[in-house]
């Protein structure tokens, strides 16, 4: 089974292999990563980790759906999906793990 690795999992992951920074910086630091790669995402930008992955929108039109209880005909607004897709460094190294 897999594990979940949330947000404070993560900070306290960092804070122990950086145990010259104290908890509560790596904890500011963790959360500002990721209140920034949000912004810049909403900003419409894309982010580009070399060696891990890029972080884009991906836009979605307006359509017309069907309610699938009803079967009334609706409008689907349109929106921005975030979407991640890995690195080539990263892929390998997940293949390399899992074979």
């Amino acid at each position: 089974m897999t594990e979940v690795i949330n947000k404070s999992d993560l900070i306290q992951d960092v804070s122990a292999r950086c145990d010259y920074i104290p908890d509560a910086d790596v904890d500011e630091a963790v959360r500002e990563i990721i209140d920034l790669l949000s912004e810049k995402l909403i900003e419409n930008n894309r982010i580009e980790v070399r060696g891990f992955g890029t972080f884009c929108l991906h836009h979605r039109d307006a359509r017309q759906g069907r309610n699938p209880k009803t079967g009334e005909t609706v409008m689907v607004p349109q929106k921005s999906i975030p979407h991640f897709k890995p690195g080539k460094a990263l892929r390998e190294d997940v293949n390399d793990k899992w074979m």
